[in-house]
């Protein structure tokens, strides 16, 4: 028998079921390619089922994505509802249920892609962010005191276990090997301010990297790689970070990149299951245009191929986008592209297929 792979499917909310679609279609281009087949399980999971039936993400879910290879992930965010609710209830619920504890950022220049740095091009930026995404200030401890009252207090608390920190630097440690690139890995923080927890992170970056002697490594405040981001972003090979330095900095990632249109991400368990999303959101006002980017939602399913270790189904997607950005698209604007979305995703599966 041949490879199979069970995917679980979240086309979610606004634009998210136009750019799956074109992912899948690629998907389906490559597996022939390729010789492996999918079976697809769909989730209605979102904004319209909230609205619809108030429930969010049940627990027999989690218990059914526990069973599956990989989940592929369109977009969470509704307009009528609540910031907050669907994001927590949804992407956050299946972050820490299914253990997801690396998130997953390549921030690489495509070939014919506009960065808006002056004077850099394709071999200034291509890098990874490694961001741990399961613990710090996104576990939601805290709480209110006197809420409402003029002498309210409201405490958000960061959470760093030595397990937490030490596996994300260890995966971190693992893909610099891996990529074998310029061997670096550079920790991002805060040690001046954030004395406690990135102690911690320091002195676990410290002890681990003595096992890795062709690493190099060194530290930048998150400030200061926010400026080497814009001023000299092939500084940088690997950076590893916490839970919201990863949230910040990984935007700003996707612009120097060229924009949300090319971004994807991965939310790892590397013992489990983990899910692959283009992080550009939902996009709302885009909704059945036929007019918005599909590339990162193509490229969330090269980075799900690689993590399913189909490399050659992995490469030959990649080779499928460079193919189009150098070639077709005028731009990675929603609108501007010069084609519609189902055209771009049918250009990268045509030149995968042949």
């Amino acid at each position: 028998m041949g490879r199979n792979y069970k995917i679980g499917v979240i086309p979610g909310d606004g634009t998210g079921p136009e750019v799956v679609r074109e992912g899948l279609k690629v998907l389906e281009s490559v597996s022939k390619r390729c010789d492996f087949t999918c079976d697809l399980i769909k989730y209605d999971f979102g904004g319209e089922r909230y609205l619809r039936t108030g429930e969010v993400l049940s627990d027999s879910a989690i218990e059914e994505f526990k069973k599956l290879d990989v989940i592929y992930l369109g977009a969470i965010g509704h307009p009528d509802v609540k910031p907050g609710i669907l994001e927590k209830g949804i992407l956050l619920k299946i972050r820490f249920e299914l253990d997801q504890y690396i998130n997953l950022r390549p921030i690489k220049l495509y070939p014919g892609v506009d960065t808006p740095l002056k004077d850099k091009g394709v071999e200034d930026i291509d890098f990874v962010v490694v961001r741990e995404n399961t613990e710090g200030l996104y576990v939601g401890a805290g709480g209110f005191l006197k809420k409402g009252t003029p002498d309210e207090v409201a405490v958000q608390e960061s959470i760093n276990t030595r397990k937490g920190v030490e596996r994300c630097i260890r995966y971190a440690f693992e893909l610099c090997k891996k990529r074998n690139k310029r061997n670096k890995l550079t920790l991002c923080g805060k040690t001046n301010v954030l004395t406690y927890a990135f102690d911690l992170w320091e002195r676990a970056f410290n002890e681990v990297a003595r096992e890795y002697p062709g690493i190099s490594t060194d530290y930048a405040h998150v400030d200061a790689a926010c400026m080497w981001f814009v001023k000299n972003p092939r500084y940088f090979d690997v950076i590893v970070t916490d839970n919201l330095f990863g949230d910040i900095i990984t935007d700003l990632g996707a612009m120097i990149q060229g924009g949300m249109g090319i971004a994807a991400g991965g939310n790892i368990n590397p013992e489990g299951v983990s899910m692959f999303e283009p992080i550009g959101g939902s996009a709302p006002k885009y909704t059945g245009k036929n007019v918005i980017n599909p590339l990162a939602a193509i490229c969330a399913v090269q980075m799900m191929m690689d993590c399913l270790g189909e490399k050659e189904a992995a490469n030959l997607i990649e080779k499928g986008v460079i193919k189009v950005t150098s070639e077709k698209l005028k731009s990675l604007s929603a609108g501007k592209m010069g084609y519609t979305t189902a055209e771009v995703g049918d250009m990268v599966a045509n030149y995968v297929k042949e």
